[in-house]
């Protein structure tokens, strides 16, 4: 009697991820609203130079800056959402609103163990570092020949990082 008490109470602890599931989803809606906001200030800011004729010396950037920072939050808040929905489906629960009439689930959010999870996770943390680099780039002088190289060997490291990425998804 013992034992089957403590197996339920040992089964039933993995609920406690339910704090992870519902905090993790709480902090991607509150990533979704930010990026959005910053985004409808881009377009205050757009709308303020076009309807006063008047263009900043640093328009391009800022608005450039400005929304790749909003996807960098965007896809901060996609981590989140798919480590939401992962935990969930991994600990609690079949998400049985993810299937459609016939039956099949979305393959995007479709996640079976722990190392699915952390490979769709990886992926998206790679692009967002991908574009917090293209950020940063943005804003960056270069002064001299040595620092093109390094920006240049910074840009064929990415690329090979996306192809190895992407080059695990193949079959072998």
């Amino acid at each position: 009697m013992f034992e089957k008490m403590f197996e339920s109470g040992l089964w039933n602890s993995r609920l406690f991820t339910l704090f992870a599931v519902v905090f993790s989803l709480i902090g991607a809606i509150i990533l979704f609203v930010v990026a959005s906001l910053d985004i409808w200030g881009v377009l205050v800011l757009v709308w303020d130079v076009v309807a006063h004729h008047a263009h900043p010396e640093h328009l391009h950037e800022d608005v450039v800056a400005s929304i790749i920072g909003a996807i960098d939050l965007y896809l901060i808040a996609i981590v989140l959402l798919i480590f939401s929905l992962g935990v969930y489906e991994l600990f609690v629960s079949k998400i049985d609103a993810a299937e459609d009439e016939d039956g099949k689930s979305s393959s995007v959010l479709q996640i079976h163990s722990l190392d699915q999870l952390k490979d769709k996770i990886a992926k998206v943390i790679v692009m967002v570092l991908v574009v917090n680099f293209f950020q940063r780039v943005l804003h960056t002088q270069f002064n001299g020949a040595l620092e093109m190289l390094y920006f240049s060997g910074s840009i064929l490291l990415l690329a090979l990082a996306l192809y190895f990425l992407h080059k695990g998804d193949q079959p072998h």
